[in-house]
C-alpha cells in the first residue's frame, strides 16, 4: 500500500515529469489502508517495503517489438533486517542490470546490486535483488532496473493489417489481473498503490496515450511524457500507441479512435459520457480522476473493455451495439468509484471491484434510462449467471464469492459472472437491509471517501456498513439465518437473494410471451407475427435469442418456422444479435443460413465473436467448415487468438490431423475455457 509520495532529490532519468504539489499534498494526507493480506498471487514481498512512486522510461521499437526500458522505484524499507527486493517478473523479460541509489549519512551513493529471475508460476517469476547492507528500515532509497521487454501477455502487438485503418502498427498493453509484470518489474498486487510517471519515445506519426492525470509531448526531443497524481495498482498502468486522433465529446471528456472510426465513435458518445459522469457523481459523490477519456481499440483487444483510470480501454467492434456500449461504458465509468479508487486486495476478493461496480452501473442506468430498462439487463445477465452455474455446478468453488486460489493459478482465467452478478445481488441484499436506496447511496459515498486510494477486503467494506448504519448491527442482519454475511461470501452456487425486476415486465413480458409461443408443442403462426421484434430493445431480442440457444437442439419444423421469421430480420441489426443468432444455426446444423456463418466469421476478428462460433462449430458436425474458414482467415487474427482457435480444434479432434493444417501449435494443452456460454467483461 503506498502511503506518503514524496519526489525523489536525484534520479538517474533522462527526464522526470515534474512532481505537484497538489499532488504530495493529496498523498501526505491519505490515510493508511488495512494491514497487506497475502496474495498468493504475487511472489513479492510487498508487505516489507512502501512503494512511494514508480517511474518508467520506455523506448517503442515496432520493427523488433521490443520495448527498451528503465524503472526507477523509488522505496522505504520497513523492516530492519530485510536484504532482498523481491518484485514480481516475468520470463519474457530481459534484466540488463540493477542498480540502487540512496542519500545514507548525509551523503550520496550508487550500487550496482546482484540479481536473478527464479521460477513462480507459468504466468511470472521472481526477480530477486541483493540490498545493500547501507540501506536501513525507514530510510527513502531509489532501484534502477534496465531491462526489454519481448512478447509477454501483457504487451499487445498489431500488424497495420490487424488495425481498423490497415495504415500503421499498433500496441497495446493490458494489465489485469497479473499480466503487466511482463511490462515491467513491479509489486503486481492489487494491495499495493503508488504514483507513477513515464517517458516514452515513439516512431513519428505514432500518437501514445496513458491512464495518467497529466500528459504533454515535446515536439523537440519527440518525447511523450505523463504523470498520474493518484495512487493506482500496477494492473491499472496501461499504454496505447498507435494511429489514434480525437475529438471531444464533453467538457472533460475526449473519445480516441483511428481516424477511419473517430466519427462513428464521437457520435455514439457525444454528450452522453458527460450525462452518466454527472449522474455518477449525484450518486457516489466527485469524480476524483480529473478527466475521462475513452479510446476505442481495434478487435485484437482480448476482453470487451477495461476500466484503466483518466483513459477507458473499449474494443472497436462494440461500437454496432448501441445497448451493449452504454452498459459497457457506464460499468468502466462506475469502476472510477468502486476498483480504481477503492480496490479489492486480493484477486481472491474481485467482486468488491466488479459487484459494487455492477450495482453502481445500475443505479446509474436507473438515473438515466428509466427502471425498465435496468431491469431488463440484470434479467438478461443473470440468466447467463445461472447458464454459467449450471454449465459448472453448484458445489463449483469458483462460484463463491470468496474465491480460494491454489497456488499457480492464473486470477485472469477465473474471470466469470460470479464475480459480476453474485456479488451485485450481494450488494442490492445490503441496500435493501438499509431499507432506502438513497440511504445506501449515502453509505456508498461515504465508503468511497473513507477508503479511496487503497485495497480493502470484505471485512472492511461490512464492518463500515455496520458502522453506518448501527441499528442493523443491533439487529445482528449479519448473521440473519440463510443470508448470513460468511455463507454470501463463501457458499458456493446461487446467489441467496436475487432483486425484485418487476419493473421491468413492460420489457421482459413480451419476450416470455413470444419464447413460450415458439417452445409450445404446436406453433401458433398467429401469434407469432402478430409480435413486432424489429421495435424491440437489443436486450430483448439477445435475451429471447439466449433462450432459444439454451433450448437448442429445436424441433427442426421450428428451425425452418424461426428462420423464415427472423433470418432476414436478424441478419440487419447488430453483432451482439447476429452472433447469438448463428449459433443457434450451427447447433440446429440448419444448413440453408451456414453461408452467413461462414461470412460473419470472414468479416470479425474479435474474440468475443469468433471464438463462440468455432467452439459451436467444432462441437457439432461441422468442424470441417471450422478449420477451412480459419485456414482462410488466420492471417487477418491476432497470433493470440489464433493459438485460442488451435487450442478448441485440438481439444474437438485428432490433434494430430489439426496441427497438420495449421502453421502454429496450440500455446499450452490444457482444457480452454468455454466461450460459448459466458462473455465477460472487465
Amino acid at each position: 500500500m503506498a502511503a506518503a509520495f514524496e519526489r525523489p532529490t536525484f534520479c538517474c532519468c533522462r527526464k522526470v515529469v515534474p512532481g505537484s504539489s497538489k499532488s504530495e499534498e493529496r498523498s501526505r494526507s491519505r490515510p493508511r489502508g488495512p494491514p497487506c493480506p497475502v496474495d498468493i498471487a504475487s511472489s513479492s514481498n510487498f508487505q516489507h517495503f512502501e512503494l512511494r512512486h514508480l517511474h518508467l522510461e520506455l523506448e517503442v521499437n515496432f520493427v523488433r517489438r521490443q520495448i527498451e526500458a528503465v524503472e526507477v522505484l523509488d522505496l522505504v524499507s520497513l523492516e530492519p533486517a530485510t536484504r532482498s527486493l523481491v518484485l514480481d517478473s516475468h520470463q519474457s523479460l530481459l534484466i540488463r542490470s540493477v542498480s540502487a541509489k540512496c542519500s545514507c549519512n548525509s551523503a550520496h551513493n550508487s550500487w550496482p546490486l546482484s540479481h536473478r529471475l527464479e521460477p513462480f508460476t507459468d504466468y511470472g517469476s521472481s526477480l530477486v535483488i541483493t540490498l545493500p547492507a547501507a540501506i536501513k528500515a525507514h530510510t527513502n532509497f531509489q532501484i534502477i532496473i534496465k531491462y526489454t521487454t519481448a512478447d509477454g501477455p501483457a504487451i499487445w502487438w498489431l500488424d497495420p493489417e490487424l488495425t481498423s485503418g490497415n495504415s500503421k502498427p499498433f500496441l497495446f498493453t493490458h494489465g489485469h489481473s497479473v499480466c503487466n509484470r511482463s511490462f515491467f518489474p513491479c509489486f503486481d498486487t492489487p494491495a499495493v498503490k503508488s504514483t507513477y510517471s513515464a517517458t516514452v519515445m515513439v516512431p513519428p506519426g505514432i500518437k501514445v496515450l496513458m491512464s495518467a492525470t497529466q500528459s504533454r509531448f515535446d515536439e523537440q526531443e519527440n518525447i511523450y511524457r505523463f504523470q498520474m497524481e493518484y495512487p493506482v495498482p500496477a494492473y491499472l498502468l496501461a499504454l496505447v500507441a498507435g494511429d489514434l486522433i480525437s475529438a471531444d465529446i464533453g467538457p472533460r471528456s475526449r473519445v480516441w479512435a483511428e481516424p477511419c472510426l473517430l466519427k462513428m465513435a464521437t457520435a455514439k458518445l457525444n454528450g452522453t459520457v458527460e450525462q452518466w459522469l454527472s449522474a455518477a457523481e449525484n450518486l457516489f459523490g466527485p469524480y476524483m480522476w480529473e478527466r475521462y477519456d475513452v479510446v476505442f481499440l481495434p478487435p485484437s483487444f482480448p476482453i470487451v473493455a477495461m476500466e484503466n483510470p483518466c483513459l477507458t480501454f473499449i474494443i472497436s467492434c462494440i461500437l454496432e451495439s448501441d445497448e451493449f456500449l452504454i452498459i459497457d461504458v457506464i460499468h468502466e465509468i462506475a469502476h472510477s468509484w468502486f476498483g480504481n479508487a477503492v480496490t479489492n486486495a486480493t484477486w481472491e476478493e474481485m467482486w468488491l471491484s466488479e459487484g459494487l461496480a455492477t450495482y453502481a452501473q445500475r443505479r446509474i442506468t436507473t438515473e438515466t434510462y428509466g427502471a425498465a430498462f435496468t431491469c431488463l439487463e440484470t434479467t438478461f445477465r443473470l440468466e447467463a449467471l445461472h447458464r454459467q452455474l449450471k454449465l459448472l455446478g453448484d458445489e463449483s468453488p469458483v462460484s463463491r464469492l470468496q474465491v480460494k486460489f491454489e497456488p499457480g493459478v492464473n486470477p485472469s482465467s477465473l474471470m466469470n459472472l460470479f464475480t459480476y452478478e453474485k456479488g451485485f445481488c450481494f450488494v442490492y441484499y445490503l441496500s435493501q437491509l438499509c431499507g432506502d436506496t438513497k440511504c445506501f447511496d449515502s453509505f456508498l459515498r461515504a465508503y468511497v471517501e473513507k477508503f479511496k486510494f487503497t485495497s480493502v477486503v470484505a471485512g472492511d467494506l461490512l464492518e463500515f456498513f455496520l458502522g453506518f448504519f448501527p441499528e442493523l448491527r443491533v439487529k445482528c442482519v449479519d448473521n440473519k439465518k440463510g443470508l448470513e454475511f460468511e455463507r454470501w461470501l463463501n457458499a458456493s452456487g446461487p446467489p441467496l437473494l436475487e432483486p425484485d425486476l418487476s419493473q421491468g415486465s413492460s420489457l421482459i413480458k413480451p419476450v416470455e410471451t413470444l419464447y413460450q409461443l415458439w417452445s409450445s408443442e404446436t406453433l401458433d403462426g398467429n401469434h407469432i407475427t402478430d409480435i413486432d421484434i424489429s421495435k424491440w430493445k437489443t436486450f430483448q431480442i439477445v435475451h429471447l435469442l439466449d433462450k432459444l440457444l439454451d433450448r437448442s437442439p429445436l424441433p427442426p419444423e421450428v428451425m425452418m418456422k424461426l428462420s423464415k421469421s427472423y433470418s432476414a430480420l436478424l441478419n440487419s441489426m447488430n453483432a451482439e444479435i447476429r452472433i447469438r443468432w448463428l449459433q443457434i444455426v450451427v447447433r440446429n446444423n440448419y444448413l440453408p443460413d451456414f453461408y452467413k456463418v461462414r461470412r460473419f466469421l470472414e468479416n470479425h476478428t474479435s474474440r468475443m465473436y469468433t471464438g463462440p462460433l468455432y467452439e459451436d462449430l467444432c462441437a457439432g458436425t461441422m468442424k470441417a467448415i471450422a478449420m477451412e474458414t480459419f485456414y482462410l482467415t488466420q492471417n487477418r487474427l491476432h497470433v493470440n487468438l489464433r493459438r485460442a482457435i488451435q487450442q478448441i480444434f485440438a481439444h474437438s479432434a485428432n490433434p494430430a490431423a489439426v496441427m497438420t493444417l495449421l502453421e502454429d501449435k496450440p500455446s499450452d494443452t490444457t482444457n480452454p475455457i468455454s466461450l460459448r456460454n459466458v462473455n465477460v467483461s472487465a
